[in-house]
């Protein structure tokens, strides 16, 4: 089917005057349609949901629907504005809230005009406001029943599981890559006891099971182009089941960095405080009292068991030979890993200063 077709069966508002490529995602295929309706340009984004990795789009697309649902209402409530405040699915001219097309998975979100995706925090104050985002995003969902959502990523953020998985890489040791690796591979070792420290949290229920968006960077808020301040959590395809520990730690995992995920020279990789406190201000001014003392004094633990997870993953990949991350010269995945490392100890010989700004911002 051409795209204009598609686009055709969403009950979209006027006339389809253009459809063309749009973003930089790297899943999914994003585009922009314009419609002329009645001499205002209304315009909405269709995306190709990439069904090689989420190979179950309706598991998925209800998974949307029903939290985008759950926070328009609460939107409404709160006298916010739902058409920007949260994503907005159009529905199939039959109803759907997406179309299971002859090749491929589409749907339709409303445009959130007069805003702006930022790859690179230019401020602490940018930082702050993605840390509010995704602290009210929990809010808003505290009393939404988490376990009624398909699992998009079987194990996603288990670091038991993660783990294992690269004990087997390292028994097998398929590429003769272990001896090369031994001061990295101690490093995960020596930190075992840790991998299953939340999942045991959440199975015996002393932090409760919440939504979590899983991916939760800078990018993955929308910012009025206006006032600069965040407007609405986008990307919601890894909404599941999990901790707030999981998006809190992932932030900072992907936000702390003073260098880049793959710098080599280490010297230049390092965990930023400043910039913890900025996000961790913004995300508990955000959650408010909707978060209990024990999550809250788990923070810290948690970027760093996010962090430690990465890197455990990039080991992996690079003891199997690189057959999950792309990857473009033959040590890359192990200097990703390095870089997590890194950031790993520094967290940890922080801990006790990133525990004193958590309550420094906690309303609990």
């Amino acid at each position: 089917m051409v795209l204009i077709d598609i686009a055709k069966q969403f009950k979209l508002e006027g006339e389809i005057k253009n459809i063309e490529p749009y973003g930089n995602g790297h899943i999914n295929t994003t585009f922009l349609i314009e419609c002329d309706n009645n001499g205002t340009t209304t315009r909405y984004v269709l995306q190709k949901i990439n069904t090689n990795i989420f190979t179950n789009a309706d598991g998925l697309m209800n998974n949307i629907q029903s939290v985008t649902s759950f926070l328009r209402e609460k939107i409404i409530a709160n006298n916010g504005d739902p058409d920007r405040e949260t994503l907005n699915l159009v529905p199939t001219v039959d109803g759907k809230c997406y179309l299971n097309g002859v090749d491929g998975a589409y749907r339709v979100y409303k445009f959130v005009e007069d805003t702006v995706a930022l790859q690179i925090a230019e401020s602490k104050e940018v930082f702050e406001g993605a840390g509010f985002a995704f602290g009210n995003f929990v809010k808003m969902l505290n009393d939404f029943d988490a376990s009624g959502l398909f699992e998009v990523i079987k194990n996603f953020h288990n670091t038991a599981d993660r783990f294992n998985k690269f004990i087997n890489a390292l028994d097998k040791d398929s590429q003769k890559r272990a001896d090369s690796v031994r001061d990295e591979i101690d490093f995960v070792l020596k930190r075992s006891a840790m991998c299953d420290h939340i999942v045991n949290l959440i199975e015996n229920k002393t932090i409760p099971l919440r939504v979590t968006h899983n991916d939760t960077k800078l990018n993955n808020v929308l910012i009025s182009n206006k006032t600069g301040r965040p407007i609405c959590v986008i990307d919601l395809d890894t909404i599941m089941p999990g901790s707030l520990l999981y998006d809190f730690g992932d932030a900072i995992r992907s936000g702390c960095n003073t260098g880049l995920e793959d710098e080599p020279d280490l010297s230049k990789v390092g965990f930023d405080i400043g910039l913890f406190e900025s996000f961790t201000k913004g995300f508990m001014s955000g959650v408010g009292n909707c978060i209990t003392a024990v999550e809250r004094d788990l923070m810290s633990l948690g970027a760093i068991i996010m962090t430690f997870e990465c890197g455990m993953r990039f080991l992996t990949d690079y003891l199997e030979g690189d057959v999950y991350f792309k990857t473009h010269y033959p040590e890359h995945n192990l200097v990703r890993c390095r870089t997590q490392f890194k950031m790993v100890a520094d967290m940890e010989n922080l801990r006790d200063k990133m525990d004193e700004i958590v309550r420094k911002y906690s309303k609990v």
